[in-house]
């Protein structure tokens, strides 16, 4: 079935350049009204322009499509709140948030200045939070919302000289696992991105064929999965030259050791069964681990009534 946005209207966050831009210009193309939302900034957040995001909207309108523009620092929240109101203003209804805005401020953690890691935070975090935060209401009274996050291989597994990007981005996912049980009796379904891309070094080492392969379109074809009226919810797609996987956190089993005998060896001890992943499972939500090891703790004493 083709994915159809026609009637829709979308708020892309970053979306003067790169994967913004591409995903934008997508939506566009299968028939949503969008926001092209970009300041205009450098990579590290400096400096402010409109030419970027204007030239997507006057795409959008050349290709038959209707577009705005506004140059909102996802940080601030009254520029966030302005970009919204103009948005209900114009056409009435925001059904589709893709929060993609971000910086790079890269530095190996002995050398990054914590203003360097604020400012990525409040980008990327706060940035997602404001934007989110901005149509959280509209999305419940429409019962109809579809959120976009972020996030990358950095925050889930690391990612040298990115301690701060890697914290923001492993950050939106908490913020996706709540939303995501508070939306839900709203029909406000949240996903999460992690984009690949090449780099300079790798371009090197690539033939040309596959460079190209990390063009932004790759990667926007996944992110409409995650956007549309049949999205999942609660999902990590990993998308980047063509390669498409999703990434869950599991929970093991564990073990349940008796109070009397607690303690840091005992712990030690039972490390293999603390660790076999044979019964793991993904978690829906924090209470759920509370619940398996207060059921722990109810098999036991129940072994020991029956024993006694």
């Amino acid at each position: 079935m083709t994915i159809s946005f026609a009637g829709q209207v979308a708020i892309v966050t970053g979306a003067g350049n790169g994967l913004g831009r591409s995903h934008a210009l997508a939506l566009a193309k299968r028939g949503a009204k969008v926001v092209v939302n970009d300041l205009g900034g450098a990579r590290d957040g400096s400096g402010a322009s409109s030419a970027a995001s204007q030239e997507v909207v006057e795409l959008i309108q050349a290709m038959g499509g209707e577009a705005i523009s506004h140059g909102a620092n996802v940080a601030n929240f009254d520029e966030v709140q302005d970009m919204v109101q103009q948005t209900m203003d114009k056409w009435g209804r925001v059904d589709i948030l893709i929060n993609n805005a971000g910086i790079l401020r890269d530095k190996s953690f002995s050398k990054m200045t914590l203003d360097d890691f604020k400012l990525v935070m409040d980008v990327h975090v706060m940035g997602s939070v404001n934007c989110t935060k901005a149509v959280w209401e509209i999305m419940k009274q429409q019962h109809y919302g579809r959120i976009v996050m972020t996030t990358s291989s950095s925050g889930m597994y690391g990612n040298f000289g990115q301690s701060n990007y890697g914290a923001a981005k492993m950050a939106v996912l908490g913020l996706m696992n709540t939303l995501v049980l508070e939306g839900a009796k709203n029909n406000i379904r949240i996903n999460a991105l992690a984009p690949t891309a090449g780099t300079r070094m790798t371009e090197d080492l690539m033939p040309e064929e596959i460079v190209k392969a990390f063009a932004p379109e790759a990667v926007t074809a996944g992110m409409l999965t995650l956007c549309d009226e049949a999205a999942p919810n609660r999902f990590i797609l990993c998308a980047g030259a063509g390669g498409y996987s999703s990434a869950s956190i599991f929970e093991t089993d564990g073990c349940f050791i008796p109070t009397a005998k607690q303690s840091p060896e005992a712990v030690r001890d039972n490390w293999n069964q603390i660790t076999a992943q044979d019964n793991q499972k993904a978690l829906v939500s924090g209470a759920q681990q509370g619940e398996k090891f207060i059921m722990k703790a109810m098999a036991f004493m129940k072994s020991q009534t029956v024993s006694s």
